[in-house]
């Protein structure tokens, strides 16, 4: 059985595939949807941050959801980020660690990070983030003073080790769960928006950011940016193939406006094969290019599977690209004019 979570901007969708035939359900609706996390380890658990009503779980494979009443962020420090008394209710990244279901990472508008170790019933600040030299300099235009964790991605290799983009301003990386955090390793971009570890070889990140495509051999430690043949280098979404830790999908436009408005979007998604350049992904069946926005990728289990959502509905390859079906799920009206937010895949 297949279940595939989309998160859209004003509700999430539930696509599940038992017997042959898909069935879609809409939750949440009406509220700002901003990030979600599922894990196949613990299936029946589903979290979907929103930015202005903070967290929500699903402890019956989002069926139902309920409000985590969380007092994420409720009140900035006088002086940082340049206001005073600002509350907030976004969570703008949540992840689920490889390593035990029940340990959880919630990331918030301004940039703090928020552990769990009882699968989100209690959390801590992870206060030590905001301490960083850059972060008087984070920002986000057009809202200056209110950067945010864009991603968070937990290493599979190590339950703690930590990888957080800050949306803009910083890579940051924590050796010890978030106790501790080192920034802007060498190499590493300012502007990342979404990561990826594949989990067959221990040390390779991959980074989508607003200021290109980036990778590490090392865990993050240093970065280099193989570019060749990316021509838009607004970077996403990014999936390794789970059957080669060397070749990557990603999806890409020119910059914001092309990437996240329907009304003027043009963007596409890139296939990197292992040492080779980049190559554009064309006429395969996932609709790109003008109308369309940046999708949002999600690699499956087994070698070659890749699904993606974009504006005009969800997408599976089994070959990494090469060819792509549209999943028969109802796609709602209204939706063409929205930039998914979060896509999750369980595979049973």
């Amino acid at each position: 059985m297949t279940t595939v979570y989309a998160a859209l901007r004003d509700r999430l969708l539930v696509c599940e595939d038992g017997s042959g035939e898909w069935t879609t359900t809409s939750r949440l609706e009406g509220h700002d949807l901003e990030c979600l996390a599922a894990s196949s380890d613990a299936p029946e658990r589903v979290f979907v941050g929103t930015f202005e009503s903070g967290l929500h779980r699903s402890t019956d494979g989002g069926d139902s959801f309920e409000s985590l009443e969380t007092e994420f962020v409720p009140e900035r420090e006088s002086g940082y980020g340049g206001a005073e008394n600002l509350e907030s209710d976004a969570v703008t990244a949540v992840a689920i660690s490889p390593h035990d279901p029940d340990v959880v990472y919630a990331g918030t508008e301004p940039s703090r990070v928020y552990r769990s170790s009882d699968g989100g019933d209690s959390w801590a600040h992870l206060e030590e983030l905001t301490d960083l030299p850059s972060a008087d300099g984070w920002f986000f235009p057009p809202r200056p003073h209110t950067h945010h964790v864009r991603w968070l991605e937990v290493d599979p290799f190590d339950p703690e080790r930590l990888y957080v983009g800050i949306e803009a301003g910083a890579f940051v990386l924590s050796t010890d769960g978030g106790e501790n955090w080192q920034e802007r390793p060498p190499g590493s971009r300012r502007d990342n928006h979404s990561m990826a570890i594949h989990p067959d070889r221990e040390g390779l990140v991959y980074s989508a950011a607003g200021d290109g495509f980036a990778r590490s051999t090392d865990g993050g430690a240093s970065w280099d940016h193989p570019q060749e043949g990316l021509e838009h280098r607004y970077c996403w979404s990014v999936a390794p193939d789970p059957g080669d830790p060397e070749s990557v999908l990603v999806s890409s436009a020119s910059g914001a406006g092309s990437a996240h408005t329907a009304s003027s979007a043009e963007s596409y998604v890139y296939r990197k094969p292992g040492g080779e350049p980049w190559e554009r992904l064309e006429d395969v069946g996932l609709p790109t290019g003008e109308g369309v926005v940046r999708a949002e990728l999600a690699a499956g289990a087994e070698r070659g599977v890749v699904y993606a959502a974009n504006n005009r509905g969800l997408f599976r390859t089994g070959d990494f690209g090469d060819s792509w079906d549209g999943l028969d799920v109802e796609w709602l009206e209204g939706l063409e004019a929205q930039a998914p937010r979060g896509l999750a895949v369980l595979e049973a």
